[in-house]
This record gives structure tokens, sequence and C-alpha cells, in this order.
């Protein structure tokens, strides 16, 4: 009588920490509305994008600077939303990556620097605080 001889078992790839969590640990999404400056001609139109016309002067009166009914025409600037993860345990001080999107009709936000921006949770709490120049991934083509 012959017995088979059972061959080595492959483990799976996955990992028991692939597909578990915590219960009420995980990662928090986080949302803000800023302004970037900087960018040289390929900012918002501030005839088209009026929530950008209303940002700026808000930001320029909040500094002490009275422009509200000046004749604000620049394409340095453009609204944008900032997003990010915020991932569990993350301690004060910690850095996150954001994500920064045009809202307008900004060309490009390349060369711009991202104003002081909260970025709150589903709870309307501030979580962090983005703010610096713009690194702009990725490559654009035209034929």
């Amino acid at each position: 009588m012959t017995a088979p001889i059972a061959a080595p078992v492959a483990y799976a790839g996955t990992r028991i920490k692939d597909i578990t969590d915590f219960e009420g640990v995980r990662e928090n999404q986080l949302v803000g509305y800023g302004l970037v400056v900087g960018l040289a001609g390929t900012g918002d139109s501030l005839r088209n994008s009026a929530f950008t016309r209303q940002s700026l002067e808000a930001m320029l009166e909040r500094l002490g600077v009275a422009a509200a009914g000046a004749n604000l025409n620049t394409r340095n600037v453009a609204a944008v939303m900032v997003t990010a993860n915020l991932p569990p345990f993350a301690s004060q001080g910690s850095r996150i990556d954001v994500t920064v999107s045009a809202l307008g009709d900004a060309r490009s936000l390349a060369g711009g620097q991202l104003l002081v921006t909260p970025l709150m949770g589903a709870d309307q709490q501030v979580y962090a605080v983005a703010q610096g120049p713009l690194a702009i991934g990725g490559f654009a083509a035209s034929g």
C-alpha cells in the first residue's frame, strides 16, 4: 500500500493585516479650501471665477489691505481644494502628503505656493494645516 506524500502548502499572498482593521482605527479624510499664489499667468481668471475673487479679496482684507471693489485683474492666483488622509495614530507635528486640485479655470498650478490652509475632518474640527510650494507630478503631452 502506498500513501500519497503531501506537497508543501504554498502560502497565499494575503496577510491578516491586509484584510483586517481594528475597530475604531482607520485613516481619516481631511479637506480644506485654499489659495495658490505665484502662478505667473496660469491661475484663475477672476472674471470667470467669482469664488476666487471673493477669497482673494477676503484674504487681503484680513491682512489689512482694502481690496473690496478694487479692479483685481490677475491670473496669478487659483482657488483650490486640498485633501489628505490622516493615518491612524499620527502624532502632532507629523507630516502628511496632501493633494491640491484647482477649482476654477487655472491652466496650471506649476510654480505655485499654497497659502495656509486648515484641513478639517467630517466633524468640522481642524486636524492639520497645509502650506508651501507645490510639487507637480505626472506629465503633459500635446499633439
